[in-house]
């Protein structure tokens, strides 16, 4: 447990007292209340739509609650907007970002400040704070070419330079490398060291237990318990979120069939100035089979997903077959008419339109599967299938009519995923399957993932959680640099030796077989599946 070094018989830095807030179709926040001292980092715990992120949206100023009082530093406070929270001392890095694309790092910082600066002195402060911190970002980098997880570091770096007295961190990691975790860590201890208080959102619970001082645990808006993380384990802290025991998804062995996506020496420049060229990609996947790719945010993981779903095209056509037909000059639709299903690392805005319908967004996906008929749309199908994938996928939500922006984070990551999974894929590309999700919603994608892999289905699954990998995977390589290592069954490596290649160094494998002995190897064994 970390020991503030702040008094902690002082004042309290923030009180919520029976804090309530109501929409139409549900209760968000019922009665809550917590207290946070100085120097304090304390956890929020919560199932996916438990309340968590509405809370701290009204503790800084975005929502207004309909009922309950905050105490701020001792004094009963009506927190407006944003700008007042701020001015206060309270600072928030959301889990969905709030950034101009069409902007630069810079512009977009400056747009939060609330004192003016010259841009040469912001732009040095930018890269001053983000080298501090260890999350290394170019001020005059434009938005729309990051990664999700660069764009994540905008956002902390944003809220770092307003020196915060209560820092308020959702999913602040989904998207980090375990070293740039470590580096947050130690940044958010000095912090604490320094009076700061944090109120922290995390759905990693090695996270919690390893940073936190305290918890408070919502469930369905209120407050179903606290707890002192480091005196808890892992299933301790799921049983308070979720009621009940945390059930677990095997990955069972089982023969992979033919190849159903093959890249051959695929060589792609990128136009982005700050993109990454891919080189030489050779990559297989078989009809039931997981194949996980692992890497660091912005080494290629963006353009590969391009060129793999059809928004970029190949130099050749034949650098990308998909079921036995060369695709790489197909477009997204021809691919998807073939069986392609893509689950995208950004959830609004690609996975789906914010300001639509749940039933809607199935439609834009799911046009082909009976919900048009003679080029009209079959509304009714288009509801009962949005239906049948809320309710499969335990999302929570007011109805399929309701908003994809209204959904947590996380529910709208289990409606994507269900959404492409039920459009009856034969090949299924997922990437960050469970960034931001809590741990009962992921076991629930893990499984279904793992479903469509007993089906069939050929899967090709992208995510920077190792761990994540490792558990749902029959095969693993790396990217890095925009170069992609050998696949390897997950009995012949191990996390160590992921963890060395995401720095781009192939040379050795854990057997002692040299890296393209074993490429060699295995583009053997796919010729022989493809024959």
């Amino acid at each position: 447990m970390n020991i503030p070094a702040v008094n902690q018989n002082s004042q309290p830095r923030l009180v919520l007292d029976g804090i309530t807030k109501r929409y139409p179709t549900v209760v968000a926040n019922d009665g809550v209340s917590l207290r946070v001292m100085p120097g304090e980092i304390h956890a929020l715990l919560g199932e996916n739509g438990a309340g968590k992120s509405t809370l701290m949206k009204i503790v800084y100023g975005v929502t207004k609650p309909d009922e309950g009082t905050i105490l701020w530093e001792g004094r009963e406070l009506h927190i407006a907007n944003p700008a007042q929270a701020r001015r206060m001392g309270i600072g928030m890095v959301f889990q969905h970002f709030s950034l101009f694309e069409t902007l630069t790092v810079a512009e977009n910082i400056a747009q939060a400040l609330d004192e003016r600066m010259p841009a040469a002195v912001l732009a040095a402060r930018i890269t001053e704070v983000s080298a501090k911190y260890g999350l290394p970002i170019a001020p005059h980098r434009l938005v729309h070419s990051m990664s999700v997880g660069e764009r994540q570091r905008v956002e902390i770096v944003r809220c770092l330079l307003q020196q915060p007295k209560l820092l308020i961190m959702d999913e602040p990691t989904s998207v980090l490398t375990p070293q740039a975790v470590q580096t947050l860590f130690a940044t958010l201890r000095q912090l604490a060291r320094e009076g700061c208080s944090i109120l922290y959102i995390s759905h990693k619970l090695d996270e919690i237990r390893a940073l936190c001082d305290s918890a408070t645990v919502l469930r369905g808006g209120r407050v179903s318990g606290t707890a002192i993380p480091a005196n808890e384990s892992n299933d301790s802290l799921a049983r308070m979120m979720i009621g009940g025991e945390l059930s677990e998804c095997h990955l069972e062995p089982q023969q992979a069939g033919e190849v159903r996506l093959n890249v051959d020496k695929l060589s792609l420049s990128t136009i982005d100035p700050f993109g990454t060229t891919l080189k030489e990609i050779d990559l297989a996947v078989k009809s039931g089979e997981i194949v996980g790719i692992a890497g660091i945010s912005g080494n290629g993981q963006k353009e590969l997903l391009a060129a793999l779903s059809g928004e970029s095209a190949s130099p050749r056509a034949a650098n990308i077959t998909l079921l036995g037909q060369a695709v790489g000059r197909m477009n997204p639709a021809q691919r998807r008419r073939l069986g392609l299903t893509l689950v995208p690392e950004e959830r609004l805005g690609r996975g789906a339109v914010p300001a639509m319908s749940l039933a809607q967004n199935a439609l834009l996906t799911g046009a082909r599967q009976g919900m048009v008929r003679h080029g009209l749309i079959r509304h009714a199908e288009v509801r009962r299938f949005a239906r049948e994938v809320i309710a499969r996928f335990a999302v929570k939500c007011g109805s399929e009519e309701s908003p994809a922006a209204s959904l947590s984070g996380g529910n709208l990551q289990k409606f994507i995923v269900g959404r492409e999974a039920m459009l009856k894929p034969q090949v299924m590309i997922v990437a960050q399957p469970t960034w931001g999700v809590d741990v009962g919603a992921a076991q629930l994608i893990w499984q279904a993932l793992i479903d469509l892999r007993k089906q069939g289905v050929a899967l090709l699954v992208i995510s920077e959680e190792i761990d994540e990998l490792f558990a749902i995977s029959d095969r693993i390589c790396v990217l890095a640099d925009g170069r992609l290592s050998p696949q390897v069954a997950l009995a012949d490596t191990n996390i160590e030796q992921i963890g060395n290649w995401m720095s781009g160094n192939f040379a050795a494998l854990p057997s002692g077989r040299a890296a393209g002995d074993t490429a060699a190897r295995i583009k053997q064994e796919n010729n022989l599946a493809q024959a």
